[in-house]
Formats: C-alpha cells, structure tokens, sequence
C-alpha cells in the first residue's frame, strides 16, 4: 500500500521535518508541535511504501506513525561532539 506523505521544512530549526498524509496536511499535528516546529514550509511530496528507501528513517515507521498519531516528526541529527576538541577544552581553562 502507497501513502502519499507531505513533507514539510521548519524554517525554526534547520534538519526538522514533518511528514504528513498529503491528504490531511498540518491538520493531525498537535498545536504545540506546530508552535515549536515553527512555519512549516512544504519541501517535497512521496509515495511511500515498505521498498522506499529514506535517508535518516525505517520507512515503515513513517508509514505507522502516520496512521497513529497523524504525523511523523524527525528531529535534526545529532551532532557527537569531537574527542579531540573535547580533549582540549577540558586541558585548557580559559575555553569553557
């Protein structure tokens, strides 16, 4: 079974996403969510099904989150920060 998913850019924070039904848009995302996800800038448009491959994602936990709740939330990658810097900072006093 295809779902046909909005994909939509917070233009708040940079690398968080919503994905949506195409069908019911912003509508199933939760006001608070949408206060912190900010304006919500349409970025592209999916067929999703269990073959399609996405970059940060299980596909088919896109696909079940958009039955319940509604939506799908990605969150920006974490950044680990470097040991080597890490090493540094905690040698040096005057970097905090």
């Amino acid at each position: 079974m295809k779902v046909i998913c909005q994909i939509y850019r917070s233009k708040r924070e940079e690398g968080m996403y919503l994905y949506c039904r195409k069908e019911d848009g912003l509508d199933k995302v939760p006001e608070p969510l949408r206060k912190r996800f900010g304006v919500a800038e349409p970025a592209m448009v999916l067929a999703l099904d269990s073959n399609r491959k996405l970059a940060r994602v299980d596909v088919n936990k896109v696909i079940a989150s958009l039955d319940d709740p509604g939506y799908y939330l990605q969150l920006p990658p974490r950044v680990e920060p470097d040991a080597q810097v890490t090493d540094i900072q905690s040698r040096n006093s005057k970097l905090s």
